[in-house]
């Protein structure tokens, strides 16, 4: 029996359906796009307004003056052009970027020259740019274009009347473009939301700048697409309408009668195309005309972990009788995204947001990781396969999501697409509001609300993104609450028009400034205090008292050090150990990670380089599993984790789990257990135990599958530092039942006798086949828990006193007696190499 696709478009005027077996071709548009990306374009220094004086913009198409201009890359960067030019030294590399920060007090003014040969009657040619940081000027063969700012927002403009064209004579078909890049924006205030922050503790005050997307001409005919929006719903039945939203342009001054050309077909699965033609007249200007696409077996996207991630393509053609205008392809998933309350907390007493995520109907724990990208800050040192590894390692990670939070910028399309096809989801703060001190008269609130809702536009059919948020601590800096929370709102208003997601206004929220703007105290919680208040808490006591109790965790923060053989490529050989000046400048809190590493150590692990690199690593990983595990054993009333941060992007020694040349930590490794999306785990109250008492736990299962795991049976193993077995014991639990988090077994061993200094604990979760579907593993200390912490309050009290002498957090001077005076000593000399305090003096 064959079975027959189908679809159906309505409000069509007239329709013609394509036969069975027909195939409909667009290959025949007047659509075509040059890319003018890549390394042919040249790059000259200005001073501020001097460009136009000295008429860079009117240099002569036919001349070769900018060939002994710097080269230049798009998309790229000033800094990574300057730098590959010889011009600045690797502003990675040591505390060069400090050398390089002239760079953002000038103009910088890009050129390309190029040919064009092919006739362009009756089209309409636009230049298009994609993106550009944070604001230039264009001109063409000498004719002003215009200027744009804001980073996030493509902007084109029409060259047809400058363009020089000629089949054969090459300088009458040579075109000059010129491109003003203005000095960088200085104050992050006055740009937030349509520039990337260059402040926090990921970067050190360069500012970037530069042609960071592509730039392109593209022809088409007189009516042309302007967006395609592929609008899904699913309906009870199981069926879904696709409305193809779609916004046309009609460039001439005469209604058009057109004809609409569309098939669909599966991406990444197989199924009949479907085919479709219909017409309609297009008025002059822009309007949108929407096609309700009935689908009654869709093939639904899914996160990887509760299903595939099915995609669809859909491609149209414009025609107007014989001659083809324009053409669209935009691939897109069907699912949908609804947001429930969590259970245990009130609606307007504890929480103002629904806080649980359901794709399709299903919830969906999220596991998660503040992305921490671009994969460089500085773009043009970054490349597309670089986001395919990164999002390949998230996955391999057990993530299943990825958040953009408000410090960093939306991501490239590239990035998107492959987190569709892996069917990662994606958490985003729209644009980037790291500040709520933003100037909010209304010509300023308009432009970042334009930013973001372009920004949506132009990601809204990927069905990776799933949930969008306002700001990011924007709460914690606003001077006036009301006014931040009315700006947070209407933002939302903004975007919501354009797509129907979830969206929560700002994070954490619960901070006494979102509190007094009307914000409930248990909106989420930034696990960042034990970083922060290092030293009050050992970290296991830390998350059981102030990080309990809140239905999401948008960040949950520990540093680390990138390995050895990274280090190697970003701090000067004569800086490397003991640590010198270049570990506080790419953000070595060389104190907290001497206390992060007793505390899951009992030792600072210093006696080498090597030791204290592993040990920071290894210590981050601990406190992540053991957090990430206390965390989920909250489902469902906790609904999502987000670690801080997947990656981060330049070199430095914070935040990141894969380091800046895309080599995961061996804290990655700890990660990838907690976070298997069945997970057998141990519950316990401490990591310092005596002799004389007994080992106390309990086992528990956590499953984010939708399937059940039947005559599941726990074999617990303990051992001592010897690797001696201590004790073993199975556990028979029965049925592990899908979407779920339970306490299986209570566990009490009177066998810590028999250790000296640690023990390890092992899981294994097998099923009823005896295959292992989940494995699990930990270590523990000998030791007293109570003046453990006695030892750690007191060396929070010192580092407090240092970090208030001496410029508090973000200050790394204070690690180094040569730059304080500290103990008698004296920078006297570029001769000398500050080495940080608490660190042996010999190298090893």
């Amino acid at each position: 029996m064959k079975v027959i696709m189908y679809l159906t478009f309505l409000l069509v005027p007239m329709a013609v359906w394509a036969q069975p077996n027909t195939t409909i071709t667009h290959e025949e548009s007047s659509q075509q796009i040059r890319d003018l990306s890549g390394f042919r374009w040249r790059m000259k220094m200005m001073l501020p307004g001097e460009g136009v004086k000295r008429g860079l913009h009117k240099l002569p198409s036919e001349d070769i003056e900018t060939l002994v201009w710097n080269n230049a890359q798009v998309p790229g960067d000033v800094y990574t052009d300057l730098w590959k030019a010889g011009v600045i030294d690797d502003p990675y590399f040591g505390r060069n970027s400090v050398r390089a920060q002239w760079v953002q007090g000038y103009e910088w003014w890009y050129a390309l020259q190029f040919q064009v040969t092919e006739d362009i009657t009756d089209q309409v040619v636009d230049l298009l740019f994609e993106g550009v940081d944070y604001s230039c000027e264009v001109w063409l063969n000498g004719n002003y274009l215009g200027k744009h700012e804001g980073v996030f927002s493509k902007f084109s403009f029409n060259v047809n009347e400058f363009l020089r064209i000629s089949k054969h004579d090459y300088l009458k078909g040579q075109n000059m473009l010129m491109v003003k890049i203005d000095p960088a924006p200085q104050v992050n205030a006055l740009v937030a939301g349509k520039k990337t922050p260059w402040f926090g503790d990921y970067w050190r005050d360069l500012a970037p700048m530069g042609i960071w997307r592509p730039v392109k001409i593209v022809r088409t005919g007189k009516v042309r697409f302007t967006d395609v929006y592929a609008n899904n719903k699913l309906n009870e039945d199981g069926s879904a309408n696709v409305s193809l939203e779609l916004t046309i342009y009609n460039t001439s001054d005469q209604p058009r009668e057109m004809s609409f050309v569309a098939t669909l077909e599966g991406k990444n699965f197989q199924m009949e195309p479907l085919e479709a033609r219909f017409d309609t007249t297009i008025k002059p200007g822009t309007q949108k005309v929407t096609k309700t696409v009935h689908l009654k077996d869709p093939q639904l996207w899914w996160p990887w972990d509760l299903g595939k991630p099915n995609l669809y393509v859909a491609r149209i053609s414009l025609k107007e009788g014989n001659i083809n205008h324009d053409f669209n392809e935009t691939v897109f998933g069907i699912r949908e995204v609804t947001s429930q309350w969590n259970p245990g907390f009130v609606k307007d007493v504890d929480v103002s947001f629904p806080r649980s995520t359901y794709i399709n109907g299903k919830f969906h724990f999220i596991r998660s990781a503040c992305w921490g990208g671009p994969p460089d800050i500085l773009t043009g040192r970054t490349s597309k396969e670089e986001y395919f590894e990164l999002i390949r390692l998230a996955k391999d990670m057990n993530m299943n999501n990825i958040r953009i939070f408000g410090w960093h910028p939306p991501e490239i399309p590239e990035f998107y697409q492959y987190a569709d096809e892996m069917g990662m989801t994606i958490w985003q703060d729209m644009i980037p509001l790291g500040t709520g001190n933003i100037p909010m008269d209304e010509k300023n609130l308009a432009e970042i609300f334009n930013e973001g809702v372009n920004v949506v536009k132009e990601r809204r059919n990927h069905p990776s993104l799933i949930m969008m948020e306002g700001g990011e601590e924007m709460m914690f800096r606003t001077r006036d609450p009301q006014a931040g929370r009315a700006f947070l709102e209407r933002l939302g208003d903004s975007l919501q028009a354009y797509v129907n997601l979830p969206y929560v206004p700002d994070s954490p929220m619960t901070d006494h400034v979102a509190q007094e703007a009307g914000f409930k105290p248990k909106e989420a919680v930034h696990a960042l205090r034990y970083f922060y208040d290092m030293g009050e808490w050992l970290h296991e006591d830390w998350y059981q008292t102030k990080a309990d109790g809140y239905p999401i965790v948008p960040e949950f923060a520990i540093t680390s050090v990138p390995s050895v053989e990274s280090l190697k490529k970003f701090i000067p050989e004569d800086e490397m150990w003991p640590p010198g000046l270049s570990w506080g400048h790419h953000w070595g809190d060389l104190t907290r990670l001497r206390m992060q590493n007793w505390d899951v150590f009992g030792s600072e692990m210093k006696s080498s380089l090597e030791e204290f690199v592993n040990a920071t690593q290894d210590a981050q990983g601990v406190i992540f599993q053991n957090g990430i595990e206390h965390f989920r054993r909250d489902k469902p009333s906790l609904s999502g984790i987000s670690l801080c941060h997947f990656i981060t992007y330049w070199p430095d020694m914070k935040w990141g789990i894969v380091d800046n040349y895309q080599q995961p930590k061996r804290s990655y490794y700890f990660v990838q257990k907690a976070y298997q999306p069945l997970l057998v785990n141990f519950e316990f109250k401490k990591r310092r135990w005596a002799k004389n008492e007994p080992f106390t736990g309990s086992i528990w299962v956590i499953n984010d599958f939708y399937e059940s795991f039947e005559d599941c049976i726990a074999t617990l193993v303990i051992k001592n530092e010897a690797g001696k077995v201590l004790k073993r014991e199975q556990f028979e639990l029965g049925t592990v039942t899908g979407n779920s988090a339970k306490k299986f077994v209570d566990i009490s061993a009177d066998v810590l006798a028999k250790v000296d200094e640690k023990f390890f604990v092992e899981l294994l979760l097998t099923d009823k086949t005896g295959a292992v579907v989940s494995a699990n593993d930990y270590f523990f200390l000998m030791g007293d828990q109570v003046q453990a912490t006695a030892t750690f309050n007191a060396w929070k009290k010192e580092r407090l006193a240092l970090e208030n002498k001496y410029g508090s957090y973000g200050s790394y001077y204070y690690y180094f007696d040569e730059m304080t005076g500290e103990n008698g000593k004296k920078y006297e000399s570029e001769t000398q190499t500050p080495r940080a305090v608490g660190f042996p003096e010999n190298k090893k």
